[in-house]
């Protein structure tokens, strides 16, 4: 599935054939977006042949789990960003590289499954709205302005997550509360894997150090960038939360425990001492008095009793129960 979209002076059109790249990118002021979704082996071929793609790249624009980074190529520069959604069924983040090859006059992205942020910023691109002009480096901006801005709308919902999990630590029951620290903390390290390498991304644009965006453009691009930042600085703030949620949780296991230790202990103690008169009268001597009396057993329990409650209320008293 492929969506090619130019831009010329008339106005926006959709091509559907591949082998007419090459024609429009000789074309003056032509600015082309080719959307690749999950692009097939004879596609691919075909962006090497219009475009002159180094094999490297497209390699890089294959693998899944390829890190976030920018890398100059003769004529084009290749961006990897990552489209973050949250699972609400599951409670969990799902990540998305998103592949970017920027050139002169043309905006090529290669994705592995739906990226809502690609249709709404060609929705805005071709409307005119919020985006600077009609530059590759303006749709380059709008389209990393969706992903990054969507970036907080997913914090948001892990924070919501992590404040469930605290409130839920304070409540027995609640066994799967550690399994759910651990994969927040989990899903936050993934994050800030994509997150820092994005603004160090950012930080090689504004630096200049690769020239897609003219100096006017640089403002746009240091806003995203100051976003990245807020971003990073959010999620070590919520690790270090759920840090803390972890060690009150294992502080109050570790309470639970000792609290049940003590009252068994206690326990024992009662036992203890009955059994001490038990096997007093056990040991069935022949000079024992007791033995030979009607009310000798009673009397063993009555004694048994009353030590058990003796020890129970001063137990009690002693706030040790």
């Amino acid at each position: 599935m492929h969506t090619l979209t130019v831009f010329q002076r008339h106005g926006f059109q959709a091509v559907t054939d591949l082998d007419q790249i090459s024609d429009l990118l000789m074309q003056p002021r032509t600015l082309i977006w080719l959307d690749l979704e999950q692009p097939t082996a004879s596609e691919i071929e075909r962006l090497r042949a219009e475009f002159g793609f180094h094999p490297l790249a497209l390699e890089d624009a294959l693998q899944e789990h390829e890190r976030p980074k920018i890398e100059t190529y003769p004529g084009y520069y290749l961006i990897i960003f990552y489209s973050v959604g949250y699972n609400a069924s599951e409670r969990s983040l799902q990540f998305l590289p998103i592949t970017l090859f920027v050139g002169a006059n043309y905006l090529v992205s290669i994705r592995s499954g739906p990226v809502r942020h690609v249709q709404q910023t060609l929705a805005r691109w071709q409307t005119n709205s919020h985006v600077p002009g009609y530059q590759v480096s303006s749709v380059l901006y709008a389209l990393i302005d969706a992903i990054v801005d969507d970036y907080f709308v997913v914090l948001d919902q892990i924070g919501e997550q992590i404040d469930e999990v605290e409130e839920a630590i304070f409540q027995r029951g609640r066994q799967e509360v550690a399994s759910e620290i651990f994969t927040l903390k989990k899903d936050l390290l993934l994050f800030r894997r994509i997150v820092a390498p994005e603004r160090d991304i950012l930080n090689v644009l504004l630096r200049q150090e690769v020239r897609i965006f003219q100096p006017r453009e640089l403002a746009y691009v240091r806003d995203v960038y100051d976003h990245l930042v807020r971003l990073t600085e959010s999620i070590d703030l919520y690790r270090d939360l759920l840090s803390s949620a972890l060690d009150s949780y294992l502080s109050l296991q570790g309470n639970q425990l000792n609290q049940l230790v003590k009252v068994l202990t206690l326990w024992s103690i009662i036992l203890m001492a009955c059994s001490l008169v038990a096997g007093i009268y056990g040991m069935n001597f022949v000079f024992m008095p007791e033995l030979e009396q009607p009310w000798g057993y009673p009397f063993a329990l009555g004694l048994m009793l009353t030590i058990a409650v003796g020890l129970g209320i001063y137990f009690k008293r002693s706030n040790w129960w």
